[in-house]
């Protein structure tokens, strides 16, 4: 079992680590350049490389045994049943933007279950962390979900509107977007930091990797929140991810199950 210094230890490991490649990505923001893309056509360049070679090194030199699970450079398996599981840049197209609304996320799962998750937002100042049973903090501070308790006083949030039709979630998006007070597509890993912070109520994204995901779960949850799949697990693997304050999760999942 998992001691609540040992995860403070690694939590604080991470925030590290965090801060590290955030300051790596922070060299190239707002430079010229030349982004690749990938065989799914979302781009990448040498920030995100950069980034989780940075992430890998810090990792491999403190945990030696640890596994690693990454975007740009796949899984170092471990017997050890710890992986650390990393998104070097979450929002590569706001990066390529200007826009200072991209994170460096890192997660912790050991025996299946993610026990830590640290976002980083180095342009804009901020980063999250929470560990399982120690608490959400966003810059040092107790973070926590909204209190709002009805559907139609909730701040909406997605990262791109044209990106649920194709997955066949276009209906309840159309529906939430019906039943709630506003909404904006602050986007990506930003998105559901928003609702664990308490400045917004809702966030969908029709799809999702597990290293977009593994962070974004126990920060979410340390601060009152919910984190799950469209089917309401709470899962990094679900290919998909919901976030609310938890107060407004059943009726988010009735709007989309109907």
């Amino acid at each position: 079992m998992l001691g609540k210094e040992e995860l403070q230890r690694l939590l604080d490991f991470a925030v590290v680590a965090a801060q590290e490649a955030g300051a790596i990505v922070m060299d190239y923001f707002q430079t010229a350049l030349s982004p690749e893309r990938k065989p799914d056509r979302t781009f990448v360049t040498v920030a995100d490389r950069e980034s989780e070679e940075r992430l890998r090194a810090l990792i491999r030199q403190a945990y030696p045994d640890h596994g690693i699970l990454g975007e740009e450079f796949g899984e170092q398996q471990s017997s050890s049943g710890w992986t650390w599981i990393i998104d070097p840049l979450d929002g590569t197209a706001s990066f390529l933007h200007g826009v200072p609304l991209f994170g460096v996320l890192l997660g912790l799962e050991v025996e299946g279950e993610v026990v830590l998750g640290v976002a980083n937002f180095p342009a804009l100042g901020e980063l999250v962390s929470a560990g399982r049973g120690i608490g959400c903090f966003w810059n040092g501070r107790r973070a926590a979900v909204s209190s709002v308790g009805d559907l139609k006083e909730a701040l909406l949030l997605y990262t791109d509107g044209a990106g649920f039709e194709p997955h066949g979630r276009e209906p309840a998006f159309r529906h939430l977007i019906a039943a709630t007070r506003m909404h904006r597509s602050w986007g990506d890993c930003y998105g559901h930091i928003l609702v664990a912070t308490g400045r917004a109520e809702v966030m969908l994204d029709p799809v999702m990797n597990i290293w977009d995901c593994a962070a974004l779960l126990p920060i979410l949850q340390e601060a009152g929140g919910t984190f799950t799949d469209w089917q309401g697990r709470p899962t990094i693997r679900g290919g998909n991810a919901i976030s609310t304050n938890g107060r407004l999760f059943d009726q988010v999942m009735q709007v989309v199950r109907e």
